[in-house]
């Protein structure tokens, strides 16, 4: 650790300094790490999360309606609320924070295998991240399907015509119902995106779950994995997880200080030493 973050260690309590400087010192020999991140990622974009204290639904349980498919099938009430809530999203007007910069710099360090995103928001591609480098495992809400012939869109294209009078606009291809390119409640997640997220929670030296809540699955499940097949196990979440028993290092510090601060931690001889993993071909019988 730097001299200026062991000054600011020394003042907390030695639990939680014991946790950031295991946290730094897993960072500073790991050669590929693999991160899952949660919407706490992008709630200092202005982005507000859905489980946490002031979380959408946490204020509005009814709110949860929106991402339940059947209830959007349904009900054309809730597929017209959803359009509007999706024009109404903060996530046209948010920009990058230092924690999606903060993996940004790992990525251009050369250390960062892959981001397991539940986000919707695409900040991290924004922040300049490459894409090939980001799994979305929840989709994006940038693009719109149509659940009747599966054709693509545009989200802005239809809130253009969400703006001009169409409360729910039907695909123009079949007619069918249009939503957004996100994965709901009750639908299946992408089974290449699934495998592809397995594979770098298997292919890591140390995995990161950063801003989730770790109780929506599967996503949640690529950090259990990743622990147990021994790789290093790092959480930063303002909440406690049911994974917490499970991680080399839990910590509570918002994650726009603690990430820039891990990754800038110098790498030591660890990090030059061969990585081996379950994703590594040597280690396979």
């Amino acid at each position: 650790m730097t001299e200026d973050h062991e000054r600011d260690a020394a003042q907390r309590p030695d639990d939680e300094q014991q946790q950031l400087q295991r946290a730094a010192q897993l960072f500073a020999g790991a050669q590929r790490i693999t991160a899952l991140t949660g919407a706490g990622v992008s709630t200092a974009s202005g982005i507000p999360d859905f489980r946490g204290p002031q979380g959408v639904w946490t204020k509005d349980p009814a709110a949860q309606r929106l991402t339940d498919i059947d209830s959007y099938l349904a009900d054309a009430q809730v597929r017209e609320q959803a359009w509007r809530s999706r024009a109404d999203n903060p996530a046209w007007q948010a920009e990058p924070n230092a924690a999606h910069g903060a993996f940004t710099d790992l990525h251009r360090q050369g250390r960062l295998r892959a981001v397991l995103t539940q986000n919707i928001d695409e900040l991290h591609q924004r922040g300049g991240l490459d894409a090939d480098r980001v799994l979305e495992l929840h989709g994006t809400m940038f693009s719109t399907v149509c659940l009747d012939c599966g054709a693509p869109g545009s989200m802005r294209q239809a809130l253009d015509r969400v703006a001009e009078g169409e409360a729910d606009p039907p695909c123009r291809a079949c007619g069918g119902i249009l939503k957004s390119a996100t994965v709901s409640f009750g639908q299946s997640l992408d089974a290449d995106v699934l495998r592809a997220a397995q594979r770098a929670a298997l292919d890591c030296d140390l995995f990161v779950a950063a801003g989730t809540s770790l109780s929506v699955f599967p996503a949640a499940g690529f950090a259990e994995l990743a622990a147990r097949a021994g790789t290093g196990l790092v959480i930063c979440n303002a909440e406690p997880t049911p994974f917490d028993d499970m991680a080399d290092a839990v910590l509570r510090d918002p994650l726009v200080d603690v990430l820039p601060r891990l990754v800038a931690e110098p790498q030591t001889s660890e990090a030059a030493s061969q990585v081996r993993t379950f994703g590594d071909p040597a280690t396979w019988g």
